[in-house]
């Protein structure tokens, strides 16, 4: 069984409201938002479980949130492990607008855990990742999301050690000095988008910045470019890049496309596809089909149908 672990750290219930056209400083009337356990390395595993593969979750929990989030995870059929903590699980609020096609999100920063409950989410990943408990063992672990506040800084390269030590590859999706710190660990995949990347490493060109995070020690660097689709760095190519992007931008809600990127460059990890090119191809289709959905965690069946359509480019580095 090709499992995958993944890990959020700062865990969401995620509400998605539908709004016809948005006026500042106006009420509005809205349907019945769409609830359900969320956070960057949930929405991985519900998407490559909705794929058919093997998955478990693994994020702390608490409080009220916490429940409902555990409680909706398990409705969802989606395997997971939590770990109890004393703070209150997040909410994560996505509204979009019909009208103008837009989606803006309000994200909850999260609560700070104790040096224990760090130290039982880091056992449970270990336990997890060697099959403990009688489970398969992992193939590929997944690292998403922003960290709590005063997070252990090398809470994302543990996780790539944890990975490397039993000799599986390391995913990571994340922000900030966390991209820089995952980087030197030797993440074997990066997936930031093209804000993060740029703000992480204080580079003025996408080319650079990826450029550089390879030169850290990651393996492969994906890049999410919006509308312009996605770009693939790798460290056996040093001289360009790969290219992927659709005909057209889709309309929808793209929230969760870069997650469902995750789960595909994850998936193919785990059936043993390295080659980048063909790594970027599922995440920019995967990506795609997520923007078609009403909420992040899910793909469109078209997903095959958009993975015929990319145009693939490679490109000369500068």
């Amino acid at each position: 069984m090709n499992r995958i672990v993944t890990v959020t750290p700062n865990p969401a219930i995620d509400m998605t409201y539908t709004v016809h056209g948005i006026t500042e400083g106006a009420s509005h009337r809205v349907p019945t938002p769409l609830s359900r356990a969320g956070g960057k390395g949930i929405n991985v595993a519900r998407v490559a479980h909705q794929t058919g593969n093997p998955v478990l979750a693994i994020a702390p929990t608490g409080g009220a949130a916490g429940q409902t989030l555990a409680a909706e995870l398990w409705t969802s059929g989606v395997p997971h492990q939590l770990v109890s903590v004393a703070a209150e699980t997040r909410r994560s609020i996505a509204l979009v607008d019909t009208v103008a096609g837009e989606t803006s999100i309000f994200n909850e920063e999260g609560q700070a855990l104790l040096p224990d409950e760090w130290r039982s989410l880091a056992a449970a990943v270990v336990d997890a990742v060697h099959g403990g408990d009688g489970r398969a063992p992992a193939s590929v672990l997944v690292g998403s999301g922003s960290l709590p506040p005063g997070a252990p800084e090398d809470f994302y390269p543990s996780l790539v050690r944890t990975a490397h030590d039993a000799g599986i590859p390391a995913v990571v999706d994340t922000s900030g000095p966390a991209i820089i710190a995952a980087a030197r660990a030797g993440a074997d995949v990066l997936k930031p988008n093209h804000h993060e990347l740029i703000e992480a490493t204080g580079e003025r060109s996408l080319e650079t910045a990826a450029l550089s995070l390879i030169a850290l020690g990651t393996r492969t660097v994906l890049v999410s470019a919006g509308a312009d689709g996605m770009l693939a760095f790798d460290h056996a190519a040093p001289g360009g890049y790969w290219s992927a992007r659709l005909p057209a931008p889709l309309s929808g809600n793209p929230t969760g496309a870069g997650d469902a990127g995750v789960a595909a460059a994850a998936v193919a990890l785990a059936e043993g596809v390295t080659e980048p090119r063909e790594i970027l191809r599922r995440a920019t289709a995967w990506s795609a089909a997520a923007v078609l959905m009403p909420a992040a965690g899910e793909i469109s069946p078209r997903y095959t149908e958009l993975q015929d359509q990319l145009i693939m480019t490679w490109k000369e580095t500068r």
